[in-house]
């Protein structure tokens, strides 16, 4: 008789509202990280890339991409909570609360908060809430997301539906700044690559960001890999009944985010995601364009403010004039992600 050893994964029945996760594997961030991510996205953000623009800000060297950390830390949540998913479905309540630099060290766990089993039996929802640690102990990220999984069973009972309760978004007064003494007394536009400070944004402006990204198969699953991201779903062609492997939606993420410099070049850094939806499918060989929408503008403290962009990602171009949704209130026709974030930026 053999015995297994391996794991199997999670399924929707499995999963008990109220527990903890403790999530395998630390991992340790390095310049390595940074590269990589800057070979697969076109990201240009000059806090991420110069230590000497980064000093000047307040920090002792540059951190990494905010979505690097993001990335590392829910690569770990994968085996234990979406390893046999559907789909990652959205995200609510995330707030970057320290930075992260190269030798630093990532720790995930995850509380379950809401369960719901869907109609048709075969699947159902898990609600978690997951918190990355650094080496010292401290909160570096925290986020909520929820995740179609499908059942071993589907003629298992059904829990007890509960959805929590989470906020439309993070209120601008409850965003941390990165760093005692960050500040941006001394941002200097021009090496940043725009002009454009916060006064310069009016709520309700859209931002078209013109620029494309083709996917490559190559480049998505190295990606996935290089977070430790192991859902099936993104590497194994048998995993779908298509055949084809899905994009994680961290990747189209990444993207948007990269094409956002162009219009948004002072948005340095994320301090929170209100919500994000990924829309529709993504696969090898999509080309993924990105407009923004300005929701709303604060300022948090001397020299430093915060602007609240829609940060939306399209297969294809959008058209003339962007749109989110259609006449009848549904997502427009290619729409891939609808992403809700605050970004800090000069005053």
């Amino acid at each position: 008789m053999t015995e297994s050893k391996t794991n199997p994964g999670r399924f929707f029945e499995d999963f008990e509202l109220g527990e903890t996760l403790v999530h395998a594997t630390p991992r340790t961030v390095t310049e390595g990280d940074r590269a990589l991510y800057m070979a697969l996205y076109p990201s240009r953000f000059a806090l991420y890339s110069s230590d000497q623009f980064a000093r000047n800000c307040g920090f002792p060297e540059s951190p990494v991409d905010d979505l690097i950390g993001f990335h590392v830390a829910f690569g770990k949540t994968v085996p234990d909570i979406s390893l046999n998913a559907v789909a990652n479905l959205g995200y609510a309540d995330c707030r970057m609360l320290v930075p992260v630099f190269p030798g630093d060290t990532l720790s995930t766990t995850s509380d379950v908060i809401g369960l719901k089993q869907n109609s048709n039996g075969k699947t159902g929802v898990v609600y978690v809430r997951s918190t990355a640690r650094n080496q010292a102990g401290e909160d570096a990220l925290t986020w909520v997301r929820w995740v179609m999984v499908r059942k071993r069973d589907a003629d298992s009972p059904a829990p007890e539906t509960v959805i929590p309760d989470l906020p439309d978004c993070v209120a601008a007064e409850d965003l941390v700044m990165p760093a005692e003494g960050f500040h941006f007394s001394n941002y200097d536009f021009d090496l940043a690559g725009e002009p454009y400070a916060l006064g310069d944004y009016t709520v309700g402006e859209i931002i078209d960001h013109v620029d494309g990204v083709t996917i490559e198969e190559a480049e998505h699953m190295l990606a996935t890999r290089l977070w430790q991201n192991t859902a099936k779903v993104h590497f194994n062609v048998e995993a779908r009944e298509d055949g084809r492997r899905l994009i994680y939606g961290g990747h189209v993420i990444s993207l948007a985010r990269a094409l956002s410099f162009n219009g948004l070049a002072n948005a340095q850094m994320i301090a929170a995601i209100n919500g994000g939806s990924h829309v529709a499918p993504c696969f090898a060989g999509d080309t993924v364009y990105a407009w923004s929408e300005v929701l709303d503008k604060a300022e948090l403290a001397p020299g430093v403010g915060a602007l609240r962009l829609r940060l939306v990602a399209t297969k294809g171009r959008s058209g003339d004039a962007p749109r989110l949704r259609g006449e009848d209130g549904k997502y427009a026709p290619g729409v891939l992600l609808d992403l809700d974030y605050w970004a800090l930026m000069p005053r």
